[in-house]
């Protein structure tokens, strides 16, 4: 069984396996694949047409699906590798895990966000960005300079108490936990995130900054939590709604995969605390 750990709790020896492993998707080309998928939903989802990835109920199975898949190519290159999750609320300053340079590498400097150290600097030649959002080609980062501050446990617990899971009009505008967690009402928590990172992490082509999958990893690690406060609370949609992901709908792109199948991470994975 996988078993997701705190980043800040791996072993020298993992955080090297992990970094390697995605060094090696990077070299293959089958990381930028990744980064290509997510930029396209990013780009598609409109609170007012189609939307899959974001800005609706599927944000949360959608990212489960592409947390596995992106953790089943590092198990293709290396079985003992797991995604970590970056706990946000405990790890909050730029000068403390994940941002070490035996992991992640650290800020940006002041005049360019370019990443200087760690296994992702551009200086290493492992880490050019070919997927983009204009010419520069290196991993860019400016730590809590658009937001000051990550989210707090508190602000956490906030969403996590709230019963249901998601409410028309389905987007953007909607109450419910699913659209507190994501960020675009209430205390802001997976969105802020993005932005406190900034650099690639505060555009569609977040996934070029590795942090992406230690973010997402602890968001769903959040769902899982709410799921167990919440036993009696279910996914919504259930059944004809337009421009949204019903229960049961395939879900794109993979279409072999509903929300419904994704609602319990327990037959994937295992956090290492109750997840």
């Amino acid at each position: 069984m996988t078993v997701r750990k705190n980043q800040a709790t791996l072993t020298p020896g993992e955080r090297r396996r992990f970094v390697a492993a995605v060094l090696e998707l990077k070299r293959s080309g089958r990381y930028d694949a990744f980064v290509t998928t997510h930029n396209a939903f990013v780009m598609a989802d409109t609170d007012y047409g189609e939307r899959t990835g974001h800005r609706s109920p599927s944000f949360l199975p959608w990212h489960r699906r592409f947390l596995l898949e992106f953790e089943r190519a590092l198990q293709s290159v290396d079985a003992s590798v797991a995604l970590p999750y970056w706990d946000w609320t405990a790890d909050r300053a730029a000068g403390s895990a994940p941002w070490t340079p035996d992991l992640l590498g650290g800020d940006g400097r002041s005049r360019d966000g370019r990443v200087m150290d760690g296994p992702f600097a551009a200086a290493t030649g492992d880490w050019p960005l070919t997927v983009r959002v204009d010419g520069r080609t290196f991993l860019r980062r400016s730590l809590g300079a658009r937001v000051r501050e990550l989210p707090t446990r508190a602000e956490v617990e906030s969403v996590l108490s709230m019963t249901t899971y998601d409410m028309a009009p389905w987007n953007s505008a909607s109450g419910g936990f699913r659209n507190h967690l994501e960020g675009w009402r209430g205390v802001n928590l997976h969105n802020r995130v993005h932005v406190w990172v900034g650099g690639q992490m505060a555009t569609g082509v977040s996934p070029n900054d590795p942090v992406f999958w230690l973010h997402h990893a602890y968001v769903d690690k959040l769902w899982a939590e709410w799921q167990r406060r919440h036993p009696g609370a279910q996914y919504v949609p259930d059944g004809g709604t337009p421009d949204v992901v019903d229960l049961r709908e395939p879900m794109k792109p993979w279409n072999d995969v509903s929300p419904a199948d994704l609602l319990d991470h327990r037959p994937f994975y295992a956090f290492d605390v109750a997840g």
